[in-house]
């Protein structure tokens, strides 16, 4: 699971001065509850206070603000003492059913049928989080008991299945067959430890901390997984998920004594007597005096034999840190490692040494902060070099110091826009955070006087700093091989051990889980979740403001929304004018574009200008179908297509944006071939390492190029066939500089053009009436010239695609576990897609797939994805061990659909659940983007009604006319696998024709 909550958008801020609610003076008593704390935070108009609950010692953060996005967390401290995975298997098994709501995963009936707008839990290294959000507050109670009776009374405490279920177990069915581990975690964390990146920042940490939890693996080591027991399962749920070692927070406009006395029917059945939160307190690793050296391997590819790993990494602190010197600390971090031009990062990526920086700089979500940076792609000849470069590097800023100003104007829109660590876990105030002006006041006097503060920081925490590690990750081709033939001979000692009668007794245990998995819920046992009706939902869209205007010819797009006196604008450029052929470009264009400089800034002063005026600017590009008329299925090569510069400053600092923007525009300076190169060698090394770890995404891509533009720009511009056009790219930036420049400027012209401009604003609507005179000034100042280039469409762009033949595909990376993709047009162009397939798609994904090809299968997920605007539908598996069987459960997925039998009652929750997503909250930047998108491809308010109108009025036989599509479409549909060698090997056994797998490398 393990996901990180977006709770959408915070209430008044900035120069929104709210005035405190009437609970802020005296916030609501219980007498349950002693008042710890309170607190009001005139920035976000939230008024806070801090309980704890006499009888079990909780502790209880309750935020009341504005914001009717509400949002319910408990919190434990789980620190692991081995690496078998406990937390990781735990979070996931106590979400398997509970005393309250005894069916086998009430989780999963949630996500069907609740209004819910984050639903999750994840795991950190040293506590567990269970987080829910929704808008709707019956819906958001019906969370909060569901998921408290989860965590504190779990059926997974008396249950041993669960545990072998979502942990690992055994599997026999046939005495003659070999022994074989299954598990969902198990083959979630294979999947982790075959991704390079993964494995580094395991190392990393391991090393740092070799004397506390953070050396341990909480998410579970692969090798030391099947030594949990469900005797320490056990243990581990009773010693640390007690109300006494917890941190419950509530936010959101609910009422506070309803929150309270919801909390206390599950608090009072436990006494803090029971309890020892001592236990759970994080231990700090004391800091050592001398730099010490750290080896470790990692999968590769034979043509990456050589490409080694290596970072520089320091444990900061062993004693806690002030909140000044926490703001300070996220500054430096930003001049050093905060963007391309920083000067640490700019540092590693001149210098040649490598293809792409690793290590992230600042981490301090935990007790103790690191800091760490680093290189991959390195021959290991130059690893020292990479050390002392780094070294000299921070060594030169202790000297020299900083361009401090180029991070201020980013730390003013960060902090208004909150985005800190809270350190409540570890004893510190849970509203700390918050209260980020006065230390950031003093920070600005004592710089003022000529402090210099950065430099003593870099002397004192990275220079003079004898705990740093120098980590070596290196490259082993044999690693995959290796692993997986020491879990084989594991297996088979353990089985070659075994009596007759324990493998009878391995074979009983498999077929009671797989029953047991297989087994429906009673309808009693359904009855005791809480429940939404559709009475509860509103039937209408949820509509963002949006004004379409002409300045001087240019369409001027704005979204008057509350934004904390921020200014959000995106300056697009039509790039249907460019031949296909580059449109493959565009990921370097882009990246040159801020990454090289403009005009006279060269490309570190212009980042420090960015940073001192705004909170930033990044370039991305947008492609879309546009939408069919009456709700049909689109033509598919109708795309639009813009290439956006996007930003975000504090109103009085409009003017400075766009100007950045148009200098960008103008000036930028494509001609350094040293960047271009740096820019393609990271673009490979990112792709290559992405593949490994998100395949499904890369399978989903390749199935949907293969029959519609948009999809087919998606993969030559980021899927699987874009690797081999950076490489072809980067082979020209080495060997053919002007011709590849040639072809930039060519870009250049043809997309920076005013006939090709248009604008989208969001914000206040005092900040977008101070926009207006920039943004006439900035239209004014925009080229004109004619492109260089013959003109191009969406439909130029079709009839020079070059589409993928429809046959299956295999491409082999290294890895333990597979990515199982099958899909195709389940509607052709010009049909009607009903919205109702939206809630049968979904009823698919979070019922039968995740049954049979999670539950039952042991993948980390299993999914399907519809596009109604292209008919194209599906299925995908993540961290899959099985190949063919998932693809025999996506084949029967027809049958499934003919033969189900859906109470009224689950099909009501299908329609709730869906309606949900499609209501999820959005910040103010965010929700203005995704409206002016819409305004892009022509999907209009009316449109998004009559679908929500038709999810309402879904009936059982939609889900029978969905499954005689599948039936049609099974046999067009081909698949697409990213995953090993040997499954891909496997699975071609017994294949032929348009059966058999295409199979290539990646």
């Amino acid at each position: 699971m393990e996901a990180r909550a977006n709770t959408g958008q915070k209430g008044a801020r900035g120069g929104q001065q709210a005035a405190p609610p009437a609970a802020a003076a005296a916030p609501p008593a219980h007498p349950a509850y002693d008042l710890v704390s309170q607190d009001f935070v005139q920035e976000y108009g939230a008024a806070t206070a801090l309980y704890r609950h006499r009888k079990s010692g909780a502790e209880v953060l309750s935020v009341q603000i504005d914001d009717d996005n509400k949002v319910f967390g408990v919190t434990f401290r789980t620190p692991p003492e081995d690496s078998s995975g406990v937390p990781h298997i735990l979070e996931h098994s106590v979400l398997c059913g509970s005393r309250k709501f005894p069916t086998k995963e009430p989780f999963v009936e949630l996500l069907k049928g609740s209004l819910q707008t984050f639903l999750n839990a994840f795991t950190y290294p040293d506590r567990t989080c269970y987080p829910v959000a929704s808008q709707n507050t019956k819906d958001f109670y019906n969370l909060i008991h569901v998921y408290l009776d989860a965590v504190l009374f779990p059926r997974a405490a008396s249950d041993p299945l669960v545990m072998q279920q979502e942990g690992w177990h055994y599997e026999l069915e046939d005495p003659a067959q070999p022994l074989a581990y299954k598990g969902v975690v198990f083959n979630e964390m294979k999947g982790v430890y075959s991704s390079p990146d993964a494995l580094h920042g395991r190392a990393r940490k391991q090393a740092l901390f070799p004397d506390n939890t953070y050396g341990v693996d909480s998410g579970g080591d692969p090798q030391d997984i099947p030594n949990l027991t469900y005797d320490y399962f056990q243990a581990f749920h009773r010693r640390f998920y007690h109300p006494a070692n917890s941190r419950v927070y509530f936010y959101g406009d609910d009422a506070v004594p309803e929150r309270l006395e919801l909390l206390d029917e599950y608090l009072r059945e436990f006494d803090a007597a029971d309890a020892d939160p001592a236990a759970s307190a994080i231990q700090w690793q004391k800091k050592r005096g001398a730099p010490w050296r750290h080896s470790a391997r990692f999968p590769a590819r034979a043509d990456a034999a050589r490409a080694h790993m290596v970072s520089v990494n320091w444990l900061l602190n062993d004693a806690p840190l002030t909140p000044r010197d926490k703001l300070t600390l996220s500054i430096l971090n930003n001049l050093l490692v905060g963007n391309s031009a920083a000067v640490v990062r700019k540092a590693l990526t001149d210098s040649g040494l490598g293809a792409s920086v690793i290590g992230g700089g600042l981490s301090d979500e935990l007790l103790q902060a690191t800091w760490g940076i680093g290189l991959k792609g390195v021959a290991p000849e130059k690893v020292d070099e990479v050390e002392a470069l780094i070294l000299s590097t921070l060594a030169k800023c202790a000297e020299e110091g900083f361009e401090v100003s180029a991070s201020m104007g980013h730390v003013e829109v960060a902090s208004l826009e909150l985005n800190s660590h809270d350190i409540w876990l570890y004893g510190g105030s849970p509203t700390e955070a918050l209260h980020f002006e006065a230390p950031l006041a003093a920070l600005k006097a004592d710089l003022a006087a000529g402090v210099p503060v950065f430099q003593n920081l870099v002397k004192e925490l990275l220079i003079d700093n004898g705990h740093r590690v120098t980590l070596e990750m290196q490259p082993d081709v044999g690693y995959e091989a290796e692993t997986e033939a020491r879990e084989k001979s594991k297996l088979e000692a353990v089985k070659a051990s075994m009596t007759a009668q324990d493998i009878a007794d391995v074979i009983a245990a498999t077929k009671s889980l797989k029953d047991a998995q297989a087994r429906e819920d009673s309808a009693e046992a359904r009855a005791m979740l809480p429940t939404l009706a559709l009475a509860d939902l509103d039937k209408s869209v949820k509509t963002t403001p949006i004004d379409i205007g002409q300045v001087d010819g240019v369409t001027v797009v704005s979204h008057a929304l509350p934004s904390s006196g921020i200014l959000y604008a995106d300056v697009g450029m039509d790039m249907t004018g460019i031949p296909l052929s580059e449109y493959p470009l565009l990921g370097l264009f882009s990246r040159l574009l801020l990454e090289s400089g403009a005009g006279a800034r060269d490309r570190v002063e212009l980042s420090r200008h960015i940073n001192t005026h705004t909170g930033g600017v990044y370039c991305s590009t947008v492609t879309g179908t546009r939408a069919g008329a009456n709700g049909a299925v689109a033509a598919p090569d109708d795309v639009v297509g813009y290439l956006f510069l996007r930003g975000k400053a504090v109103s009085a600092k409009t003017p400075e944006l766009l100007s950045i923007i148009r200098s960008v525009v103008r000036e930028a300076r494509l001609d350094s071939q040293q960047r271009a190169v740096e820019i393609l060698k990271e673009m490979k090394a990112r792709l290559e390492a992405s593949v490994v770890g998100s395949g499904h995404s890369f399978a989903a891509t390749r199935i949907d190029s293969r029959h519609a533009l948009e999809p087919y720009l998606n993969e030559i511009g980021g899927g699987l066939s874009s690797l081999a056009t950076v490489k072809a790219n980067l082979a020209a930036a080495e060997e053919d500089w002007p011709a590849l420049l040639a072809r930039l400027e060519e870009l250049r012209a043809a997309i920076f053009k005013r006939d090709n401009l248009i604008i989208n604003l969001t914000g206040d609507q005092g900040v977008l009436d101070a926009a207006e005179q920039p943004v006439r000034d900035f239209i004014a100042s925009m080229p004109e010239s004619a492109s260089v280039l013959a003109p191009a469409s969406g439909a130029g762009w079709a009839k020079e695609a070059q589409f993928s033949p429809i046959r299956n595909e295999g491409f082999i990376v290294p890895t333990q576990v597979n990515y199982v993709g099958k899909g195709g047009r389940l509607f052709e162009p010009g049909e009607k897609a009903p919205g109702s397939f939206q809630v049968v798609s979904r009823y698919l994904r979070t019922g039968y797939l995740w049954d049979n090809v999670r539950v039952m299968g042991g993948a980390y997920g299993g999914f399907c994805n519809f596009n109604p605007t292209l008919g194209l539908f599906s299925f995908l598996s993540y961290r899959d061990p099985n190949l063919a069987k998932t693809l025999d459960v996506y084949d029967a997925c027809a049958d499934y659909l003919g033969d189900v039998h859906l109470t009224q009652e689950e099909l009501e929750r299908g329609v709730i659940g869906t309606i949900g997503a499609m209501d999820a909250p959005q910040s103010a930047d965010a929700r203005g983007f995704t409206s002016f998108k819409r305004y892009l491809v022509g999907i209009t308010d009316e449109q998004r009604q009559r679908v929500r109108d038709e999810v309402l009025a879904t009936t059982k036989a939609d889900f029978a006319a969905f499954g005689d599509r599948l039936r049609a479409f099974n046999g067009s549909a081909r698949a697409a696998v990213v995953g090993s060698r040997a499954a891909l090997e496997a699975a071609n056994e017994g294949r032929a024709g348009d059966a058999a797998f295409h199979v290539e490398d990646v």
